[in-house]
């Protein structure tokens, strides 16, 4: 009885924690644009370099260099941090651009997408074998793409980018596996990136102009505040991804995407013409297509091995 209860317990605090990092993602646009006029490069050098100094804090505090430093006695695991950090930093740029040039509803466009195009990486590179159902959501959503791209007349790069990098970044995080806990994985990645993050800044400060410290100590105290703003939900996703299923996951995941589109829709204002409400329809059939083979799947997976 207090097995079950401790369980139901720690499926609890899962879900909580993991709704709890969906819900700050899906927030993150307003922050970003709170920091204006700082500019897209210059605030992704800085979201790495202050994420770096926060998890070092957190290495400190937690007393866990030993954790990271084990990590440099793997080659192999460790090239694979290089390429999650490269695929994180693609996805960071890009949405952050997203978010500061009026396009928060292709964003959200980018993460509805999301797990469609981890089903589809599972095919192409892992070589996994689809089920009717989920052949049919690609199929759904390879038309809402088409349906954006002719009816509004320009192509989604920004959506299918995030889409890619994040599902690639998955897909690298998964072969790296539990042998990288969540702040280890995030120092390697920010420390991998941390040459980028300097020259850039040296290049905007040498064309633009820094804007760290230029425009008010306010400012100044927000876009500080980037590396927590980015290791916060990281870290309340890995802990709530080891107390939950997939499947809960896979619910839950939605939350950050309609919270960018209520953002980009009824707050920002952005443009919706019928051509896009349309895509975003055919976006959302396959996610329903596909969330529902998920959970009848994962159900009787479970019948089946009880």
């Amino acid at each position: 009885m207090r097995l079950a209860a401790a369980e139901a317990r720690e499926r609890t605090l899962g879900g909580i924690y993991t709704f709890s990092a969906y819900l700050l993602w899906g927030f993150l646009p307003l922050y970003f644009l709170l920091l204006d006029p700082t500019g897209p490069w210059e605030l992704v050098a800085w979201r790495i370099l202050l994420s770096l100094a926060f998890c070092a804090l957190l290495l400190t505090v937690t007393r866990t260099w030993p954790r990271l430093a084990a990590i440099f006695r793997q080659p192999k695991v460790l090239g694979l941090t290089v390429i999650a950090g490269l695929l994180i930093y693609v996805n960071w740029q890009v949405f952050i651009y997203g978010a500061l040039s009026g396009h928060v509803i292709e964003t959200s466009l980018g993460y509805f997408i999301n797990p469609i195009a981890t089903v589809l990486l599972a095919v192409l590179v892992l070589r996994e074998r689809l089920r009717a159902t989920q052949w049919v959501a690609i199929g759904v959503a390879a038309c809402a793409v088409l349906v954006i791209m002719i009816g509004y007349g320009a192509f989604p790069w920004i959506a299918l980018t995030l889409a890619a990098s994040f599902g690639l970044y998955g897909l690298v995080k998964k072969k790296v596996g539990p042998s990288v806990d969540a702040v280890s994985g995030l120092t390697l990645e920010t420390m991998w990136l941390t040459p980028i993050a300097v020259v850039v800044l040296i290049v905007v400060g040498a064309t633009q102009g820094l804007t760290m410290g230029a425009d008010g100590w306010e400012h100044a105290v927000l876009l500080s505040l980037a590396g927590i703003v980015t290791a916060i939900p990281l870290l309340l996703f890995a802990a709530g991804a080891r107390r939950v299923s997939l499947t809960t996951i896979g619910l839950l995941q939605f939350v950050a995407p309609i919270l960018q589109f209520i953002i980009g829709v009824w707050v920002l204002q952005e443009p919706m013409p019928l051509e896009r409400w349309i895509g975003f329809g055919l976006v959302w059939v396959a996610l329903i297509i596909l969330t529902v083979d998920s959970v009848v799947h994962a159900r009787r997976s479970r019948v089946a091995a009880s």
